[in-house]
């Protein structure tokens, strides 16, 4: 009773749905799954990635209830998308997309295991399902790996060294064992640094770490792979991302595992939904790909930086609680509620003579699942790469199970049909049971459906009670930093796009500036992307027009430092260094100026401050319409400045280059 009451507080669906109406089949054709001749390749599960980067920014600062409920519809098992494998970026300094994520060892002599909210994550997953994979990938690394250059692999061992901390680090702090380790995401690739990785890996007792390489294309690293053994001995999969389905032959003749190690990055919408059931199915039925990873796992950025609400949920509220369980979710489940990493595929075409496809997994031990997707073109398009034209038309399907599933009697059958035309979605429902007559079924197929048909009786669509409903971030928003114990390295919503903002305790001041927010990264990273040649963390409403923006700031870099506050910032992430806004800038020679731009380039006004370094001063910013003024220390130090564009955009504040500075006491109204 206690158990079924639980379900029903929780919405949980195990009863017969509704049975489907369906238009009158106009092909038909028969399927044999048969194991009796052996199987395909073991399937190694369905993943997303939290980074590349600071995509889960904002999920940290959800209170609870909602926290949790996010994080159980991503990795509970048997209730929402239950996940098999979570991919985390190592943060490196650098921006990586939707802003950066710190490095555990922002310098040479500096180790620190618990920046960021990737650690955190990892173990919320673990703690849900214990059983789920952890992969780890830099994007970009801090400059003192490759000694000044922009490049990591010229000290290759310094290279190992810092990735097998990071590893080392996981268990030692956070008992995490990583199971699957990346090179550098979509960039090049060193033989002689995986080889070094192997070894050092080896050495320091992380034997069952495997290696994925390259994380970009299925080419070079899979030729280099056929001619140098011993690198042929070292990697263990060949990650690709985004291949449209398909593989190349050499690296089906590498005999490795193939995965598509990053794909979809599709706005979570129907369309998204589609694509995700379509390469679920497809990069096995035409790929031979084992293992398909989603960027990204949770949309917790702000919306208007790049790829904006591109995972499989949306949770970018925490100051209103909202979230959104989006169709991705519940697509996903059509696979991991019913498949382990471990089982195998059987041997079988997989396409479906009126278009669409199927894949069929068994655990060997008596249990089949059979998934399948009818998704059009129009409805199931990824954002890359281009999908050439194709049909699908409603069809009847007739299986035969023969070999060890002859005996099945009963199915299972969970539905979902994105309702394109109607407007109306039915996604992951349960419908009542299939029987297999004889080892022989029929079903019928519609156009932007989906099916599970298994052996197993444990799946669930489990929905808790609707989070709050949305709400702009707050028009009047405060940060004294003021926390002894932060759990985590950075200040709530802020987001820094280039350099890291971290919580500093400043033991030597006198009590008004002791909890302070800092930039803490003082070389240009190696870069992923072209990061700006200043800091900037953003924060706030995307709409805002009218802002007073005022912090106490404090430049700590003699001569040349020099810190700002923003309004009306329009970019951010992989656009960083295009960022215009109007910016408040205080220098360290006691000069100020005004700037259209991040860069400094396009000036409004310049003068004389007084301003120094190693001193706190306040800056206040007012945008009016189209003019603007500043205050130093509470005094008018310019105004009547003309800013016509951009006309809106987020809060700010940074500095002049990758320097050392403080902030404190923010306030944006």
């Amino acid at each position: 009773a206690a158990l079924l009451w639980g379900a029903i507080l929780l919405g949980c669906s195990y009863g017969p749905g509704p049975p489907r109406v369906g238009a009158a089949p106009l092909l038909t054709a028969t399927y044999v799954l048969d194991d009796a001749d052996g199987l395909g390749r073991q399937f190694d599960g369905i993943g997303a990635v939290s980074g590349g980067g600071a995509t889960s920014r904002l999920l940290v600062n959800y209170e609870e209830p909602y926290r949790s409920q996010i994080l159980d519809y991503l990795f509970k098992p048997n209730f929402g998308a239950s996940l098999h494998i979570l991919k985390v970026e190592i943060g490196g300094d650098g921006q990586s997309t939707d802003g950066t994520e710190p490095s555990h060892m922002h310098y040479e002599n500096d180790e620190n295991y618990f920046r960021g909210y990737e650690w955190w994550l990892m173990k919320e997953a673990k703690k849900r399902n214990p059983s789920i994979k952890l992969i780890g990938l830099p994007w970009t690394f801090p400059r003192w790996i490759g000694k000044g250059e922009n490049w990591p692999y010229d000290y290759p061992d310094v290279t190992a060294y810092y990735i097998v901390s990071w590893i080392l680090g996981a268990k030692q702090y956070h008992d995490l064992d990583i199971d699957y380790i990346g090179i550098w995401n979509e960039r090049a690739f060193s033989s002689k640094y995986i080889k070094l990785l192997r070894y050092t890996l080896d050495k320091r007792g992380l034997e069952q770490v495997r290696i994925i390489a390259s994380d970009r294309l299925w080419e070079p690293i899979s030729f280099v792979l056929l001619i140098d053994s011993e690198l042929h001995g070292v990697v263990d999969v060949i990650g690709a991302h985004y291949p449209g389905t398909k593989t190349v032959q050499n690296a089906i003749l590498t005999e490795k595992k193939l995965w598509s190690s990053e794909d979809y990055s599709t706005f979570n919408d129907e369309v998204g939904a589609g694509c995700w059931a379509r390469i679920l199915n497809q990069n096995y039925v035409n790929g031979n790909m084992t293992s398909t990873i989603a960027w990204n796992l949770v949309a917790s950025y702000y919306e208007e930086l790049p790829f904006g609400r591109c995972g499989l949920m949306t949770a970018q509220e925490p100051w209103s609680g909202h979230y959104k369980v989006e169709a991705p979710i519940w697509i996903t489940a059509h696979t991991t509620q019913f498949t382990q990493p471990g089982w195998s595929y059987l041997q079988v075409d997989g396409h479906l003579e009126g278009g669409g496809s199927f894949v069929a997994l068994t655990d060997g031990l008596g249990n089949l699942t059979i998934i399948i997707e009818t998704m059009t073109h129009n409805h199931s398009q990824c954002i890359r790469p281009p999908l050439p034209n194709f049909s699908v038309t409603p069809q009847r399907a007739t299986f035969y199970l023969k070999g060890s599933f002859f005996m099945v009697e009963t199915l299972q059958v969970w539905h979902s049909r994105l309702g394109f035309e109607s407007g109306n979605s039915s996604l992951f429902q349960r419908l009542h049971p299939v029987k297999v007559w004889r080892g022989r079924f029929s079903l019928d197929l519609d156009v932007d459906e989906v099916y599970t048909l298994t052996t197993l009786k444990t799946g669930y669509k489990c929905i808790y009670p609707q989070p709050p409903p949305p709400h702009p971030f707050p028009s009047n928003y405060k940060d004294d930093f003021n926390i002894r114990n932060p759990p985590f390295s950075e200040a709530p919503n802020f987001a820094d796009q280039t350099g890291v903002f971290e919580y500093f305790v400043n033991a030597s001041d006198p009590g008004d500036h002791v909890f302070t927010l800092r930039q803490v990264v003082i070389q240009r990273p190696i870069t992923w992307v072209s990061d700006a040649d200043q800091t900037i963390s953003i924060i706030g409403n995307f709409q805002w027009v009218n802002m007073t923006v005022t912090c106490d700031i404090y430049i700590e870099k003699q001569r040349d430092g020099g810190v700002f506050i923003a309004g009306r910032v329009d970019n951010g992430g992989i656009y960083v260094r295009r960022t215009k806004g109007v910016f408040f800038w205080v220098f360290a020679d006691g000069t100020y100026r005004v700037t259209r731009d991040l860069a400094g380039e396009e000036i409004l006004m310049k003068g004389l401050s007084g301003v120094r370094d190693n001193a706190w001063h306040t800056l206040t910013l007012n945008i009016l319409g189209n003019s603007a003024s500043g205050l130093l220390n509470g005094y008018p130090l310019w105004e009547n400045v003309t800013v016509s564009k951009p006309s809106h955009g987020w809060a700010a504040l940074g500095t002049r280059s990758f320097e050392f500075a403080q902030f404190d006491n923010f306030h944006v109204e």
